[in-house]
């Protein structure tokens, strides 16, 4: 199973990487921010089950960055670490979004209790999972039951059985990681040598079929995956 991703957004150059690290022993994928701005672009290019936001930030507070981040996702859990205990602090917090408010100094314990409650709470309200059969990537159009792939106006394309699963898989993570074991288990049912290399001829076989759209490319991520950018999409 995979692990849980959380995006920190912290400012302190002493409790944001300890934070970090705390989180990360704790099985928890953690991805530190120092500031607003780049806090929002990390989650606009990444996958993230739950944010933990500090309010006092420069370039950006908390309170926007939470209202930016919401307008993006309405269910992700936001969780504000903030010295700041005034009670219209605390209000305006809810206000932006946020499902939980703690304050510094804190225990770690009930912070990782609060973020578990929500990691559960989130996971229940999904609905039951219906697999994603369509994508548009770019000016293609990818219909992986089919296994069609059609560029603009052109002739679609027919892939086949392992070219088709590949690209599934890249356009549900778009403009994420794909990380090369969970393709290789999910595809060829192991990670061995051999299917490591074979993944990489129908990485070469993706590329091909793709470069009729400079704003589409399969990135590798140099010893952890691969990447499907769509420049449309971070836009």
């Amino acid at each position: 199973m995979s692990k849980q991703r959380l995006l920190l957004v912290e400012d302190d150059p002493n409790f944001g990487p300890m934070l970090r690290d705390f989180l990360k022993l704790n099985e928890f994928e953690t991805e530190l921010a120092t500031n607003g701005i780049e806090g929002l672009e990390k989650f606009k290019a990444g996958r993230f089950d739950l944010v933990l936001v500090d309010v006092m930030m420069p370039f950006k507070d908390g309170f926007t960055l939470a209202q930016e981040i919401r307008r993006r996702n309405k269910e992700i859990p936001i969780i504000f670490i903030t010295a700041r205990t005034m009670k219209e602090d605390v209000v305006r917090g809810y206000q932006s979004g946020a499902d939980d408010y703690i304050t510094k100094p804190f225990d770690s314990e009930v912070l990782l209790y609060k973020i578990k409650s929500l990691l559960s709470r989130s996971v229940k309200k999904e609905e039951p999972k219906v697999e994603r059969q369509q994508f548009q990537i770019g000016d293609f159009f990818f219909d992986s039951k089919l296994r069609i792939l059609k560029y603009k106006d052109e002739d679609p394309v027919k892939l086949s059985p392992k070219e088709a699963k590949l690209l599934r898989l890249l356009a549900e993570y778009k403009n994420d990681l794909l990380r090369r074991e969970e393709a290789l288990r999910k595809i060829w049912f192991d990670d061995n040598y051999f299917t490591s290399r074979s993944m990489d001829v129908y990485i070469a076989k993706l590329r091909k079929h793709l470069q009729k759209d400079p704003n589409v490319a399969i990135v590798n991520i140099h010893g952890e995956g691969f990447r499907l950018v769509d420049k449309k999409d971070q836009q």
